[in-house]
């Protein structure tokens, strides 16, 4: 083992309290993280690095020996990624320990400029490692939590919503992509499965654009749909919308379409056997209900 890891080793707990009293006087996010936690976090890295094995060098720092601190900084860097913390913030943390460690290193060697500087270097390579570490495992787990959120809101700008017995209807808002396609498929056949519907209609007001990739998904959703025993109703087809679908060619002659929700509920009703009538008047406005079987 080498002396200088000896030495941090030894003097763990005076290098803890000046690392934490740079805490104190410097500049961090106490909105969040409270004292009680930034301390943890120190001495658990602290311990980590005192309980390096028999063997271990501040030079090798991809040993074997060194695995249980690089899977405590990635575990801590995945959690500041959930705080809010930013990589700079999160990095910075790791290499505010130089500072105690240089003046452990001032205080031994202080008449020795070489052993002095040897040391500076060594322990500056080291935990500039130890930064650039936190940082890698920083941006993966931020990614992480970025893909699952992504996940999550495709989930939630795909509800299927069930207008009537046998009659769902699911609203699309945003651009359709390929993942996304995926999501509104698997969301639209789980819901006729689980409701028995025999119509489903896809509305597509809050779809800004509908280009030749955006009409083939919305067919395939539709064709799996089918499959399913279910007869699909297009509704939301605008002007605009229209005529770019006649520009690019694109065949939906064998689909119902319409321009508004309204119409396509209706027609969904019609084919049903149902239809809406209007049972009476109250302040004015009719009362409409459907009626069938």
């Amino acid at each position: 083992m080498d002396k200088l890891l000896g030495s941090i080793q030894n003097h763990r707990e005076s290098i803890l309290q000046d690392w934490i009293q740079d805490f104190k006087t410097g500049i961090r996010r106490r909105d969040l993280i409270d004292d009680q936690e930034l301390n943890t976090q120190a001495s658990d890295v602290l311990t980590a690095i005192s309980n390096a094995p028999s063997g271990a060098t501040l030079e090798n720092f991809s040993a074997e020996g060194w695995q249980p601190l690089k899977d405590l900084l990635a575990s801590l860097s995945v959690a500041r990624a959930a705080q809010g913390f930013t990589p700079s913030e999160t990095a910075t943390f790791v290499l505010s320990l130089k500072s105690p460690v240089f003046a452990l290193i001032r205080r031994q060697n202080g008449n020795d400029a070489g052993e002095q500087f040897a040391q500076f270097s060594a322990a500056s390579n080291f935990i500039d490692k130890l930064a650039l570490h936190t940082t890698d495992n920083y941006i993966h787990g931020r990614d992480q939590i970025i893909t699952r959120q992504q996940e999550e809101m495709l989930e939630l700008s795909t509800p299927v919503v069930t207008l009537w017995d046998g009659i769902v209807a699911l609203p699309l808002i945003g651009t359709l992509d390929s993942a996304r396609t995926q999501v509104v498929m698997e969301s639209l056949l789980q819901a006729i499965v689980q409701t028995n519907s025999r119509f489903a209609i896809i509305d597509i007001t809050g779809v800004p654009t509908v280009d030749t990739l955006v009409a083939q998904h919305l067919i395939k959703t539709i064709t799996a749909a089918r499959l399913m025993g279910a007869e699909c109703i297009l509704s939301g087809i605008r002007p605009q919308i229209a005529q770019t679908i006649v520009h690019l060619g694109i065949n939906l002659q064998d689909i119902i379409t319409k321009s508004k929700l309204a119409d396509a509920f209706r027609v969904a009703l019609e084919r049903s056997g149902r239809k809406v009538v209007r049972t009476g008047q109250r302040a004015g406005m009719a009362a409409p209900i459907a009626q069938g079987d």
